[in-house]
C-alpha cells in the first residue's frame, strides 16, 4: 500500500496498479499475480456485490434531499448492514447517515410509521442543548423497487419547531408515495442557532427510521371436505389384524 502524492490522484485499475480512496486519502496497491477463489469466497464476493448495488441504490435515492454531510464510513457501514441482513430490508431501519449523531439526540420519544403511511411524531419534551434555539425537521420518503433497481416515487416534507426549549405538541405527517415497492423513510434533524442551521456534526442527524415492505398477495388455500374420509387399503389391513375391521369372506 502506497500513498499517492501526485497532483491528480486516480482510482481504478492502471496496468498492474490499483488506485483507491480511503478516509479522504488516495492509495496504490499492486495486483496479485494469481487469485484463487474457493466456493466460500465466491459466495462471499457475490453477497458483497449484491449488498453494494443495493446500498448504492438506497444512498443515491436520499443524497439529493439530504442537507447534512455524511460521515466518511457510511458507505461501508451500510454495506455491512445489508450483508448481515441477508435480504431483509427491514434491518436497515436505524441506519445513521451521520454516525456521530442520531435523531435520539433531539427526540426523547421515537417517531412511528402507521399502517396508512402516516408518520407520527409523539408529543414530548425535547432534549435541551444550550446552543440550539429551534429545530428543523425534514422527512424524506422514497419507494424503491429492488427487483427492477428503480426509485418509483419520493416525497419530502419540511417543518420547523420554532422553540426547542418548550415541550413539542407532536404532529402527524401523511406521506403520499405512490407505486409498488419498498418504502423507506428517513428523518433529518438540524439544530438551529438563531436563524442558521448548525455546522457542528453533533447537532445534525439523518436516520432511516422506517422500512415498509410491499404487501404480498395472499395464497389461496385448497378447501377440503372434512366429512369425507377414505379408508386406504393398508389401514384396512391393520384393522383386520386387530379385529376392529372384519373383511367380508364369500362362501363357495
Amino acid at each position: 500500500m502506497a500513498l499517492q502524492n501526485s497532483v491528480i490522484p486516480f482510482t481504478g485499475k492502471l496496468g498492474n496498479l490499483i488506485g483507491y480512496q480511503r478516509n479522504g486519502k488516495f492509495f496504490l496497491r499492486s495486483m496479485p499475480d494469481m487469485v484463487r477463489q474457493t466456493a466460500s469466497t465466491r459466495r462471499a464476493a457475490h453477497r458483497f456485490g449484491m449488498a453494494s448495488k443495493k446500498g448504492a441504490l438506497i444512498r443515491n435515492a436520499f443524497y439529493d434531499d439530504l442537507d447534512i454531510r455524511c460521515d466518511n464510513g457510511h458507505i461501508n457501514r451500510l454495506n455491512k448492514v445489508l450483508i448481515a441482513a441477508a435480504g431483509n430490508s427491514a434491518a436497515i431501519a436505524g441506519f445513521r447517515f451521520n454516525q456521530h449523531t442520531g435523531i435520539d439526540r433531539f427526540f426523547t420519544a421515537a417517531p412511528k410509521l402507521f399502517k396508512d403511511d402516516t408518520l407520527h411524531i409523539p408529543p414530548q419534551a425535547l432534549a435541551q442543548h444550550k446552543a440550539i434555539t429551534a429545530l428543523e425537521v425534514k422527512v424524506i420518503a422514497v419507494r424503491i423497487d429492488f427487483t427492477t433497481r428503480r426509485v418509483i416515487d419520493m416525497e419530502t416534507v419540511v417543518m420547523m419547531i420554532d422553540n426547542a426549549h418548550e415541550p413539542f405538541a407532536g404532529t402527524n405527517i401523511p406521506l403520499n408515495v405512490e407505486g409498488k415497492g419498498t418504502l423507506l423513510v428517513a428523518l433529518q434533524l438540524r439544530g438551529m442557532q438563531k436563524n442558521d442551521p448548525s455546522c457542528n456534526r453533533q447537532y445534525v442527524a439523518a436516520d432511516i427510521i422506517a422500512v415498509k415492505e410491499p404487501q404480498r398477495p395472499k395464497s389461496l388455500k385448497k378447501v377440503t371436505n372434512p366429512r369425507k374420509s377414505i379408508l386406504r387399503p393398508e389401514i384396512a389391513l391393520n384393522l383386520a389384524y386387530t379385529g376392529m375391521y372384519q373383511p367380508l369372506i364369500q362362501r363357495e
